[in-house]
């Protein structure tokens, strides 16, 4: 059940083992909370989880954060300093019998005064029933455990259980972060490359921090390709320099959940920027989704609920363009299709900004959600069936075209308002004209009382 590259302590590796049969992310993993990278907010001197690992005193946790950003090496150091009794196991190939064997040690060991914590890696690959295994003795306390998840826990593990746990946060390591450790592992000479000549550029590890996007294991591994792969020159030194770094690196990798955390806040700061009127960050938005995989067709949705909602009046082109994108983005296709997204985002981003029309729709649900409903004026009733005109329908209605001057009768009982034009774009212009004919409107009405 225990990974032994995560969890067995150093010395019981041989010294061929080191260098040989580790890679250099797993012989780097920090043990202990000093030489853990980044993660200040939760690990710096007084914060909740470094008081909780120094003093041993745990109730459960999960852990959440991106691949690389050290919810597995937080769960070593924490396996070297616990006096508890401490299993693991991962999602992925574990189950049910595995729990129970798991709960029933654990249940035992109580008994002689003894913890035990169990380590859960990709814990949201557990489905509710798996999970529901865990709630007695996570609850009676026989049981604590540490889970680690790339997902959201609120959405990936069952509310019981996340009401039983506290969740640690775990951010992207910084590209100092990332060059500090890559510096680290070039000079350790019992874990690293501290014995071998490498002669490595600035620049070199800053292409490579840049390109794990805050990833600690693709940085290393990068690192280590780079070095294993890089012939010595004349005088028996690596040379670490920038080409060497980016075929090391080879294509950047954007990490993108496609249905998690990352998905949502991507799209979100995508509508943002456009609704801020920011052409450049929207751009920029759109090409890390696309470049992620994202689907246009969902960036195409986006566009067009921002071109009504956020636009709206203002500039009723933007509807009519995003409709004809919609079209467009499913006949010509990826990859020429981004071409045709970055159009509409850049036209969306500029355009004049009105949500008087989303305003209108809110207030007016509201009211008919709230208010006692009105009834239709007889005068606007509907006469086109038999029998409409014996009952009053449509009696002393006025055809539009043929009042003279503007339509100002009372369509709605009480004269409600509920669009109320901006002065922006195009919408300022309906704004003038609403304002004459309300005014017109209210004057009629007046006079008839």
């Amino acid at each position: 059940m225990t990974n032994p590259e995560l969890f067995l302590d150093p010395a019981d590796f041989s010294k061929t083992e080191k260098q040989t049969n580790l890679p250099l992310a797993a012989r780097m993993r920090p043990r202990s909370l000093d030489e853990i990278a980044g993660q200040e907010h939760l690990l710096a001197p007084g914060k909740l989880l470094r008081r909780t690992i120094e003093s041993d005193r745990w109730t459960s946790i999960l852990l959440y954060g991106p691949p690389g950003s050290g919810k597995t090496t937080l769960a070593r150091v924490i396996s070297r300093a616990t006096r508890s009794h401490f299993v693991t196991l991962n999602a992925v190939t574990s189950n049910v019998a595995e729990l129970r064997k798991v709960i029933s040690d654990a249940n035992r060991l109580t008994k002689v005064g003894k913890r035990t914590t169990l380590f859960i890696d990709e814990i949201h690959r557990f489905n509710k029933a798996q999970q529901d295994v865990l709630m007695p003795d996570v609850e009676s306390g026989s049981l604590v455990l540490i889970g680690a998840t790339t997902h959201n826990p609120s959405f990936a593990i069952i509310g019981p259980l996340l009401s039983r746990s506290t969740i640690f946060e775990l951010h992207p390591l910084t590209e100092e972060n990332l060059t500090g450790l890559l510096n680290r592992a070039l000079k350790d000479e019992e874990w690293g490359f501290g014995k071998v000549k490498i002669k490595a550029e600035p620049q070199a590890l800053t292409h490579i921090a840049k390109s794990a996007s805050g990833d600690a294991r693709r940085a290393l591994n990068a690192l280590e390709i780079a070095v294993l792969t890089t012939p010595p020159d004349a005088g028996g030194v690596i040379p670490i320099d920038e080409k060497a770094a980016e075929e090391s690196c080879q294509k950047r990798i954007v990490y993108y959940d496609p249905d998690g955390d990352y998905h949502y806040d991507t799209a979100s700061v995508f509508i943002k920027s456009m609704r801020g009127s920011d052409p450049d960050a929207a751009v920029y938005w759109l090409a890390k989704m696309l470049y992620a995989g994202e689907d246009p067709r969902f960036i195409m949705r986006r566009i067009l609920i921002l071109a009504s909602e956020d636009i709206g009046n203002a500039d009723p082109q933007a509807l009519i363009l995003a409709s004809a994108g919609m079209q467009a983005i499913e006949f010509v296709g990826m990859p020429e299709a981004q071409l045709i997204l970055s159009q509409l985002v850049t036209y969306m981003a500029t355009a004049p900004k009105s949500n008087a029309s989303t305003l209108a729709i809110s207030e007016a649900t509201a009211d008919v959600r709230n208010e006692t409903s009105k009834e239709v004026p007889a005068a606007f009733r509907d006469t086109h069936y038999k029998g409409a005109k014996k009952l009053g329908r449509g009696e002393g209605y006025q055809y539009s075209h043929d009042l003279q001057g503007p339509d100002i009768r009372a369509f709605l009982p009480e004269g409600k308002e509920y669009y109320h034009p901006q002065n922006s774009g195009f919408e300022s212009h309906l704004a003038a004209t609403l304002n004459s004919s309300r005014k017109a409107r209210k004057k009629t009405a007046a006079t008839s009382s």
